[in-house]
């Protein structure tokens, strides 16, 4: 529901009642502090959610990219509670552990990409980027190289808000007003080829290459730590690089010894189809970061993956000298581990693969219409690019956040508005019932969208 004019009198209605106590008490992101406007979710089954009036929702955007499995599954509720009736918690510092988290880090060495065998776990995305960026730096402090500090971005990526996640977060909404980020980073050109005007007529991939060469040499390859990137950008809007884009930047990042750090916190765990994005762009990256998915979001938790050579430097010696409160917390692996079983048991990877195919074949058939530029779709993680003039490809007027509101009020389908595109992240069990749900909700909104953002 929404509320634009919150009554506080004793006869108001709940949903009002619950939107006056969050404006009073609740910080949101991106919201101003005079807005009133709330949308407030009390349940959820499957792909769908509730609000507090009852009206029920497609979940397009899997919570954020992360309800692999979807909502309200008992069996992931037996699996936490028979783990804290046992062991709820205890910490993982110095040479302590647990069954769970020793069971997962296992799981986990099975289903990543050969190499990969070491885990270091934390509590969601934010935390395993602002770990893989320590990790970088101490890596190369141990070996002997202590200047080698600097970080290689690139624009319009996302790696979280933390202060050392978000400076190495390409979007300038993220650093102003917040005073000096962290130091030493640089952004790159993100491999958007749909952009014809970042690469100046140029190839998408040699432009990328020939920028981060000239890069690395005006920095001094001796001063950079390592590059970070997700294998397909999300929250930029599902930006797929051109094949030969990451095998080609691995090469070249590896010639200078520059380590590799993949951001796959959206990626992982089937979201493509398979159970990491590495598998897709043909590349393994020295470290991987991992949350979201890896617990479909029923509990914060994330695991950050590293190969050999890595581990084994930042082992040495008093080891590596950082840890979180909930290292290895044993309720959330044990969440994990029930998780990862229902993406296997059920098929999750192949229906991503199968269903999203389907649902992107139908939003592509979107594209005659006249603010419809681009679809991009890899599994069930797809960006519809909505432009003003398709021959220029300029971006609509207003952003698309209006066209993400309208979707969601006229057809009860939620889908996440972006700068340039909208774009639908389901959960993994998705029918194909449900994909004709979507596309027809988004296709209600679409075809009486004019190109000047008003929507007939």
């Amino acid at each position: 529901m929404t509320t634009t004019d919150v009554p506080t009198s004793a006869g108001a209605t709940r949903s009002a009642r619950l939107a006056s106590e969050d404006v009073r008490r609740i910080v949101h992101p991106y919201t101003p502090t005079d807005s009133t406007e709330r949308f407030i979710i009390e349940s959820g089954s499957g792909c769908r959610v509730r609000d507090v009036d009852g009206r029920e929702y497609l979940d397009g955007i899997g919570g954020l990219g992360l309800s692999q499995i979807g909502h309200g599954r008992r069996e992931i509720a037996e699996a936490a509670a028979a783990q804290i009736t046992r062991l709820e918690f205890f910490h993982s510092r110095w040479n302590f552990s647990n069954d769970r988290a020793i069971e997962l880090a296992s799981r986990l060495g099975e289903i990543s990409p050969p190499g990969l065998d070491h885990v270091y776990f934390t509590s969601g995305g934010a935390e395993g980027n602002d770990i893989a960026l320590r990790m970088a730096r101490f890596f190369h402090y141990r070996n002997g190289e202590p200047d080698r500090t600097w970080f290689l971005g690139r624009n319009l990526g996302y790696h979280g808000i933390t202060y050392g996640s978000g400076s190495v977060t390409g979007s300038a909404e993220y650093h102003d007003g917040f005073g000096p980020m962290l130091p030493n980073v640089k952004f790159l050109t993100a491999p958007y080829p749909y952009k014809r005007e970042f690469f100046h007529g140029e190839d998408p991939t040699e432009f990328c290459l020939r920028e981060l060469r000239e890069t690395i040499e005006e920095i001094g390859p001796e001063r950079i730590a390592a590059m970070i990137g997700e294998p397909i950008m999300g929250p930029g809007g599902v930006l797929i690089p051109p094949a030969d884009y990451w095998p080609r930047v691995a090469e070249l990042l590896k010639s200078y010894g520059i380590l590799l750090i993949s951001d796959e916190i959206v990626t992982g765990y089937g979201r493509l189809g398979k159970w990491f994005g590495a598998e897709h762009v043909g590349v393994t990256p020295d470290i991987l970061v991992t949350a979201k998915g890896l617990t479909s979001g029923y509990v914060p938790h994330g695991a950050v993956l590293v190969n050999d050579r890595v581990a084994e430097m930042i082992g040495r010696d008093s080891g590596f000298p950082i840890g979180f409160t909930y290292n290895g917390h044993p309720t959330a692996c044990a969440v994990a581990l029930a998780n990862l079983d229902i993406i296997e048991r059920e098929g999750l990877l192949r229906n991503a693969e199968v269903v999203g195919d389907y649902l992107g074949d139908q939003l592509r058939a979107l594209l005659d219409l006249p603010a419809v530029g681009e679809v991009r779709q890899l599994g069930l993680m797809i960006a519809v690019e909505l432009v003003s003039d398709k021959e220029t490809r300029k971006p609509l007027a207003g952003g698309t956040g209006p066209v993400a509101d309208r979707i969601r009020e006229e057809s009860g389908v939620l889908v996440r508005g972006n700068p340039n595109s909208f774009v639908l992240t389901p959960p993994l069990v998705l029918t194909e019932a449900e994909a004709d749900e979507a596309a027809e909700g988004v296709r209600s909104v679409l075809r009486r969208l004019r190109p000047d953002g008003t929507i007939e």
